[in-house]
C-alpha cells in the first residue's frame, strides 16, 4: 500500500486523474451548452404564434411542413406529431404527445448527469490525493531529523493541499455550469409541456362542419305501405 501510495505521488497520477476529468467535463459542457442554447433552442413564443394561426385557419398541413422545416427543435418535433394525428380522436391525439416527449426526452438530457458525476468525482480525487499526501508526508517526518522535521511536514502538507486546490478548482465551475444547464433544460421541457397542452386542447375545440349526412332525415313513417288486392 505505501509502495502504490508513493508510485502515485511520484508520479502525479492523482494530478493526471483531476486533469482528466477536467478535460472530460469541460467536453461535456461544450456539447450541452451547444445543444441546449443553440441545437434545440427557439423561440417558443413566436414559433406557437404562428403554428396557432395556421390551426386557427385549419391549415395543419402547412403546420406539419412549418414544424417539419424545425424539426431539429424538440419543441417543433412534438407539435408536428400532434398535428400528424389531429385527425383521430381526442385520445389518440393526447397520446401523441406522450410518444413524442418520449422521442425528444433522450437528446435534452444527454450526458447532464454524467456532468455532476464529474464534478463530484474530481472533488473526492483532490481529497484523496491530499490524505495520500499527508500520509507519505507524516510518515517521511517521522524518520527524518529533527530539525527538519517542521520543514519536511509543512513541505508536505504544502504538496498535499495541492490536490483538494486542483479538484475544487475543476468541480467549482463544473457544478456551476451543470446547474444553468440543468435550469435551462428543465425551461425546454416546460415550454414543450405548456405548448403541447395549448395545442391540443386547440385541436380539440375546432369547430367541425357539421354532418349533413347521407342519409334523409325525413323518411315519412307514418304512411302505410299500400295494400296489394286479394287473390
Amino acid at each position: 500500500m505505501d509502495a502504490l501510495m508513493k508510485f502515485a505521488v511520484d508520479n502525479y497520477l492523482l494530478d493526471a486523474a483531476i486533469l482528466g476529468m477536467g478535460l472530460f467535463a469541460f467536453a461535456l459542457m461544450i456539447e450541452r451548452v451547444k445543444s441546449l442554447y443553440f441545437t434545440y433552442s427557439i423561440d417558443a413564443d413566436k414559433f406557437m404564434t404562428k403554428l396557432m394561426k395556421l390551426v386557427d385557419e385549419d391549415k395543419i398541413e402547412e403546420g406539419i411542413t412549418y414544424c417539419a422545416a424545425n424539426e431539429k427543435k424538440p419543441l417543433a418535433h412534438v407539435m408536428k406529431r400532434i398535428l400528424e394525428r389531429s385527425d383521430r380522436d381526442d385520445a389518440a391525439i393526447e397520446m401523441s404527445l406522450d410518444i413524442a416527449a418520449g422521442e425528444v426526452a433522450p437528446g435534452l438530457s444527454k450526458n447532464l448527469n454524467y456532468l455532476a458525476m464529474a464534478s463530484n468525482v474530481v472533488t473526492l480525487i483532490g481529497l484523496l490525493g491530499t490524505v495520500v499526501g499527508l500520509i507519505m508526508s507524516f510518515k517521511a517526518v517521522s524518520f527524518a531529523d529533527p530539525s527538519q522535521k517542521q520543514t519536511l511536514l509543512a513541505d508536505g502538507i504544502s504538496l498535499a493541499m495541492h490536490a483538494t486546490a486542483m479538484g475544487l478548482l475543476v468541480a467549482i465551475p463544473t457544478m456551476l455550469v451543470y446547474s444553468f444547464l440543468h435550469a435551462k433544460q428543465g425551461r425546454l421541457f416546460s415550454e414543450i409541456d405548456r405548448s403541447a397542452n395549448k395545442l391540443i386542447e386547440q385541436l380539440k375545440s375546432r369547430d367541425l362542419k357539421a354532418f349533413d349526412g347521407a342519409y334523409p332525415t325525413n323518411i315519412a313513417t307514418d304512411k302505410k305501405s299500400p295494400k296489394h288486392p286479394a287473390a
